[in-house]
Parts: C-alpha cells; sequence; structure tokens
C-alpha cells in the first residue's frame, strides 16, 4: 500500500509520525504497516509529537473543530463517538464535559480513549478511574489509546487503498469519486472492518437490534454474573495469512471494540449494529486475571470463524468462568 503523509495524518496527528510512515511506504500487508507504525510512534516520535497527535482529537462527546487539519481524521473521529452519543442523555454529556474540563486542566491534554463500541457511560467510568493517576502514568496511557485508533485507522485506509486501486481504471472518474466519498462516510460511520456491500446498502438502517457479537460472562463459583471484566474484541486484518497453531500470530490482530461487564455480566457494545458482519476470523478475549488475581488464567481469549455464509447471524460467546476453569460455546 502506498499513501502520502496526508493519509498518515488522518491516522494519527503527529506531523513526524506522517513523515515517518510516508517515508517507509509502501507496505505490502496491514501487518507491516502496524509494525512498523508501532515502532515510530513509541521509538521516534518525541514529546511534542505525542502531544501534537493529542489536540488533533476533539473532546469526548464533542464535534472535531471545523479547521481539522485533516477531514478524513475528523469524519473518523465522528464516527468512532457513534456508539457514545447514542447511549448519550443530556445529564451525561453534560457530566462527560465537566470531567473533560478536570481532566484537561489536571494533565494540560485532552482524554483520550480508544471510543469505538463504548457507551458513554463507560468512558466516564474510565475518565474518572484514569483522573487519580500522576500525569506521567497518564501520559503512556493517552499514548497507549492513541495507538489503538491509530491502528483501526491504518486497516481502515489499507482497505480503502486496496478496494480504490482495484476500481481505479474500472469507473468514470465522476463515479470513482462518489465512490470514494461514500467509502469514507462508511469508514466514518462504523470503523469496523470493511464492508463488502455497496454503499447503498450500507446506510440502510439496521434490521438488528444488537451488535452480531455478543458476549456474556458468569462467575460460576460465585453462582452469579461476572461484574467489571474487560473484554475486548479483535479481528484479524492480515490478508496474506491467517493466525495458525504452529506459528506466532502477533501483528495481525486490530482492535473492534473493548468494554467492561456490566451487573448482569454482559459487554456493552463490542462493534457497531449492522446487518451484515464481515467474514473472517475473530478473537475474544477475557481479563480473568484482573478480575480474578489469585485465579489460574491470566487473561482467556477466544478465536473463531465466521464465513461468508454466516454474516447475517448472530454470534453469541459466553464464558462460564472460575478461578480453575472456564468453558465456552457458542449461544444465539
Amino acid at each position: 500500500m502506498g499513501s502520502d503523509e496526508k493519509d498518515f495524518l488522518a491516522c494519527c496527528g503527529s506531523s513526524k509520525f506522517a513523515m515517518e510512515m510516508a517515508s517507509a511506504s509502501p507496505f505490502k500487508t496491514l501487518e507491516d504497516a502496524i509494525t512498523t507504525a508501532r515502532n515510530i510512534w513509541f521509538n521516534k516520535v518525541d514529546v511534542h509529537g505525542w502531544l501534537e497527535a493529542f489536540e488533533a482529537h476533539p473532546q469526548i462527546g464533542k464535534s472535531p473543530s471545523p479547521n481539522h487539519k485533516s477531514e478524513t481524521s475528523a469524519q473518523w473521529s465522528k464516527g468512532e463517538q457513534t456508539t457514545a452519543l447514542a447511549t448519550a442523555t443530556g445529564s451525561s454529556l453534560l457530566e462527560l464535559s465537566d470531567w473533560n474540563a478536570k481532566y484537561m486542566q489536571k494533565f494540560g491534554f485532552v482524554f483520550l480513549i480508544c471510543a469505538s463500541g463504548r457507551s458513554t457511560s463507560e468512558i466516564l467510568t474510565e475518565l474518572k478511574k484514569r483522573y487519580p493517576n500522576r500525569p506521567i502514568i497518564e501520559f503512556e496511557n493517552a499514548a497507549q489509546e492513541q495507538m489503538k485508533i491509530t491502528e483501526l485507522r491504518l486497516a481502515k485506509l489499507f482497505s480503502t487503498k486496496a478496494e480504490a486501486a482495484s476500481t481505479h481504471d474500472q469507473q468514470p472518474m465522476a463515479l470513482k469519486k462518489k465512490a470514494e466519498e461514500d467509502r469514507v462516510s462508511i469508514i466514518g460511520a462504523h470503523l469496523t472492518a470493511p464492508s463488502q456491500e455497496p454503499a447503498d446498502k450500507t446506510s440502510q438502517i439496521s434490521s438488528r437490534t444488537r451488535p452480531p457479537i455478543t458476549t456474556h460472562v458468569l462467575d460460576v463459583s460465585r453462582g452469579s454474573p461476572a461484574v467489571g471484566m474487560d473484554v475486548k474484541l479483535e479481528m484479524w486484518m492480515n490478508e496474506q495469512s491467517r493466525p495458525s497453531f504452529d506459528k506466532t500470530d502477533t501483528g495481525g490482530w486490530v482492535m473492534q471494540g473493548f468494554s467492561t461487564t456490566d451487573k448482569d455480566g454482559r459487554s456493552g457494545q463490542l462493534m457497531n449494529i449492522v446487518d451484515s458482519v464481515n467474514p473472517g476470523i475473530y478473537r475474544i478475549s477475557f481479563n480473568t486475571g484482573k478480575y480474578c488475581p489469585g485465579g489460574f488464567f491470566p487473561y482467556v481469549s477466544l478465536v473463531f470463524e465466521i464465513r461468508e455464509t454466516q454474516k447475517s447471524e448472530h454470534f453469541h460467546v459466553p464464558l462460564l468462568f472460575s478461578p480453575f476453569s472456564f468453558t465456552t460455546y457458542r449461544g444465539s
């Protein structure tokens, strides 16, 4: 994939990051791009570059500035906050605004979190949890969250470039421009894996009432829901290979969503509500070590594949957990 600085600036607002990525481009695979991005972000971009990237993000709950230096980044930011805004109330938005202001006053930069798939209440909880941190700790937290966002956006950029290249010689100029605008709109609205449906179909209201992939955690040692367990959903995005039992599979996984189980043991939204889930290999991981520090499992990860013929189905992946054992199955 060949891209210029403008493309990479949409993924991460650091000029140094964009320049280094453009210099290292083109990338053969998404995995190569993400590996390079991580090295640049954590080893080559300095403190000023980190702050520059943080400043490119609007506060959670607010729209990007009209004079944002990257229009694509602004559209993606709006898409990343879709779930938060959909679950917000007037009072929760006011509370979020107050806490954002407190955070900014204490740390000097915007509260940064990979908001894709997270509700307003989840974001507020995380903000309050991180607020007592020392500045040096919170600076590192913000950098880690920026990297999560960058990985998601690189996946979108990689897909968009590949799709544009394949249709470059097949569309008249006007149609090509329209398709490009449609892709950006879809990406900004969903921020999930690449959609294979036409733009007019993707923009229709979904007939689902819940995301295609959900989970529910039960603590069988207590006979009750597991409350407060962190859960994340990832998708394998390396088109050149598949995750394998025999090979190290780091680098190809891209975050789709993160949540914490509620009082019923159910996670929040791990992905957007869409009619057709993108076929591919997914991994759902549970932070069992944090939930039960004295248990046997530091974490539990479940890998499963959704095939083309299953993209309209619902996949419920429950976890029945105790400190020294766990069981799972595909529910409905």
